[in-house]
């Protein structure tokens, strides 16, 4: 389930490279009919050519976003498994999923707290800006 916040596209590179700073993330990226699933760290990244190109640092992931098709990032919040699951979801103008980031878990399995703080103040800002 995806709650009301959401961050216009245009921030998408922001939100990016705030992530790039925490620890380990899971990103899924649902394409034909298939799921990719990357667990670790997000990589980095930098503008070159009309592409936002995520530096592979050895961890195997890498790619080049083209954050133009952003239209908005929406944080969702849903039980996955019965346990609580929090992502950002990265929509087109027609509301498709391109990618989302999911919060990451610990070896017991529990969310990162300091990964939940980050977000609910992030939340708590766009919320914010929002009603002005």
């Amino acid at each position: 389930m995806t709650n009301n916040t959401v961050i216009q596209g245009e921030f998408a590179e922001t939100l990016l490279k705030e992530i790039a700073t925490w620890e380990k993330v899971t990103t899924i990226v649902l394409h034909g009919g298939s799921v990719f699933e990357f667990k670790g760290p997000f990589p980095k990244g930098s503008n070159r050519e009309g592409f936002y190109n995520l530096e592979d640092l050895g961890s195997g992931f890498s790619g080049h976003l083209n954050l133009e098709q952003v239209n908005h990032v929406a944080f969702q919040d849903k039980k996955h498994r019965g346990r609580e699951s929090l992502a950002f979801v990265f929509n087109d103008t027609k509301g498709s999923v391109i990618f989302k980031i999911f919060l990451g878990r610990d070896g017991s399995g529990n969310l990162f707290d300091e990964q939940i703080k980050q977000r609910k103040k992030k939340q708590i800002n766009v919320d914010e800006k929002n009603k002005k």
